[in-house]
């Protein structure tokens, strides 16, 4: 066995140098193929043509005249495997499901998350659910992306480019696309984007892929590529997209449904990535007939600096519940003839749980099923998360940590049952180095009480979990369909992996004041990190900061008073009286310019007539562009 090891190690090694790459990789563990049930079947490589580059023009920045179809509400509901068995749990779970005055969340970790810069993510342009993913590069430019939107921004908040995915695609066979993912390669210093033609149709279905140029794509643009979502050709379309890189190589996983109605099975494109960096032929291919029928199947990227492979590992639930877990390992890459083979992995038991009430409505939010939703392989760890009942038809979420040489798995849960449902989580890495375990996990959250918010909370090494906090409160119920409203797909968190200390930023939906889904960004860290924290009080919100120019406070009154807003610098000296006059019964919102504030620290005060503190809030100051 230590001789094979060496041969694997040395092929590995003239793969990286035949590919030309200089990056070093962790090595995957050997897996023990005895204890392998059966592996997948191989397409033949095919190679796609470069369709060009696209070198985005921002518009007006300002005034964003930026034309966008929108969405038409209709009563649709994505399919799903065994659909008839899911709603039937489901519905039985919701007949049981009672409210309760739910036990804290409790904390044994004083850790507990904190925001630093947030701000207004993408708007809605009519699409349910939002589709909102993330990634940023280590020189902190945040490529955002929702159902129809494109958003580039900076760490500060400053929007670099916006536009809508069909014009900046600008191929005329794309004119419907949905689900866009995007990741952050930190060996290349790249970004991948990835979204979907989603006419619903074998013959329309395409994954479109993009490759940057640079690390700041809002200058220098991407390569593009569009490849068939029908690649059985059996009359089938590309659904729920999953993604992530290796050293060498890009995945994407996806569902497949028949055109004329039902599941087909899920597949796994494996694409080499130096292609798409050159903007040269793109070679890849596909894997289906995949062993135990997943239904979703998540590919998992290197969860802090460097990669790993070759090849990659996944991981998939019981979408319907279960005690097992299905772990694949696609043995090397895409030229030196890989296996991608299948293993079973017990678990503690999990099923799926009722859907979820909100505040001010009776509409309730779809709690969807037990799918793997996201997740990171580090030190012979898959850490995975899900979401699955908790006890008495609440949803919570369902943390895993996958030993892939031993294959176990330890998980542990988190949410309030009897009060609120947690759902549709994102993990990203929170160690300080690959030994340290501990993550973040941003969410969803809803109740009876409250509107639909985003969350987040941390978990350590030792499996302790602290409180969670609020990244964006809900504004407003969700009603935009008269069915049950659609709540997930994902949720986007991504780790900055250059960071001096562990940061991570997330891109959460929450419920606004028009009904409708919004995004909220966030940078979150905790307290010993050197992350300028921003307000968690529910009812006070400055954003974006830091500040490099426009910035704005939303806060709620009790009633109409008479107040004035002051900024002081870090020593207490009085700089400016920025709001003199009466503010209003409940929401109060105001937008100032950084004007001609010198970089640094400053406090902004609220004070009323009778010369009492409403607010005292910390702000950074960057500097203007």
């Amino acid at each position: 066995m230590k001789l094979i090891h060496i041969i694997i190690t040395i092929a590995s090694f003239l793969s990286i140098i035949r590919n030309k790459q200089v990056y070093s990789q962790e090595m995957k563990p050997l897996m023990d193929l005895s204890k392998s049930i059966g592996n997948a079947t191989k397409s033949d490589i095919i190679i796609s043509p470069c369709l060009g580059s696209t070198t985005v023009k921002s518009s007006d920045l300002k005034w964003l005249p930026i034309l966008v179809k929108k969405k038409e509400m209709i009563e649709f509901h994505p399919e799903t495997k065994n659909e008839e068995l899911l709603e039937e749990i489901k519905t039985e779970k919701l007949k049981n499901k009672s409210e309760s005055k739910g036990e804290d969340e409790g904390s044994t970790l004083k850790s507990t998350p904190i925001i630093g810069a947030n701000w207004l993510g993408n708007l809605n342009d009519g699409s349910t659910p939002m589709d909102n993913h993330l990634a940023i590069s280590n020189n902190g430019i945040i490529v955002s992306v929702s159902n129809s939107i494109l958003e580039i921004d900076d760490s500060q908040g400053t929007l670099l480019y916006y536009n809508d995915f069909v014009s900046f695609f600008n191929v005329p066979s794309i004119q419907e696309v949905c689900d866009p993912v995007v990741i952050y390669d930190n060996q290349q210093d790249r970004f991948i984007l990835f979204f979907q033609e989603s006419s619903g149709t074998a013959a329309g279905s395409k994954l479109c892929i993009c490759f940057s140029k640079s690390n700041n794509p809002s200058i220098d643009g991407w390569w593009k590529y569009a490849i068939t979502g029908n690649p059985l050709m059996d009359g089938s379309w590309f659904d729920y997209p999953k993604m992530a890189i290796s050293t060498n190589e890009l995945y994407i996983s996806g569902n497949l449904f028949y055109e004329t109605g039902g599941y087909n099975e899920s597949v796994l494109y494996q694409i080499n990535k130096a292609s798409g960096y050159s903007g040269s032929g793109l070679d890849w291919n596909f894997w289906y007939n995949i062993p135990g029928s997943p239904f979703t199947l998540l590919p998992v990227s290197y969860g802090q600096n460097g990669g790993y492979g070759p090849g990659c590992y996944l991981v998939s639930s019981e979408h319907t519940g279960g005690s097992i877990l299905h772990l694949y390992d696609l043995t090397d890459d895409l030229h030196n003839n890989p296996s991608l083979n299948h293993y079973v992995v017990n678990t503690n038991s999990y099923s799926p749980a009722a859907d979820a009430n909100q505040l001010g409505s009776s509409d309730l939010l779809d709690n969807g099923d037990c799918r793997t939703q996201s997740g990171f392989y580090l030190n012979g760890l898959i850490h995975f998360v899900f979401h699955s009942d908790i006890g008495g038809g609440w949803n919570g979420i369902n943390y895993n940590r996958l030993n892939v040489s031993a294959l176990t798995n330890t998980s542990s849960t988190f949410g309030l049952s009897g009060t609120c449902d947690y759902s549709y989580p994102s993990i990203a890495s929170f160690g300080s180095n690959a030994n340290d375990k501990s993550v973040m996990i941003s969410f969803l959250r809803s109740g009876s009480s409250i509107y639909p918010q985003c969350n987040v909370v941390n978990c350590d090494d030792n499996m302790n979990w602290s409180a969670s906090t609020i990244v964006k409160e809900g504004e407003g119920y969700v009603d935009m369909i008269s069915s049950t409203e659609r709540w997930g797909d994902y949720t986007g968190t991504c780790r900055q992996y250059n960071a001096q200390n562990p940061k991570v930023w997330v891109n959460g939906m929450f419920g606004n004041v028009d009904n409708v889904w919004d995004t909220w960004i966030a940078e979150i860290g905790v307290n010993s990190n050197g992350i300028n924290e921003v307000s968690t009080d529910n009812k006070v919100k400055i954003y974006p900061n830091p500040i490099v120019q426009q910035y704005h406070l939303e806060f709620d009154s009790k009633q109409a008073e008479m107040i004035e807003v002051l900024i002081f610098s870090s020593e207490g000296k009085q700089i400016q009286s920025l709001f003199k006059g009466m503010s209003f019964t409940g929401k109060n919102a105001f937008s100032f310019n950084q004007g001609a504030l010198e970089a640094g620290e400053y406090f902004l005060v609220v004070k009323t007539s009778q010369n009492q503190t409403r607010i005292n809030e910390k702000i950074i100051i960057v500097g203007s562009h």
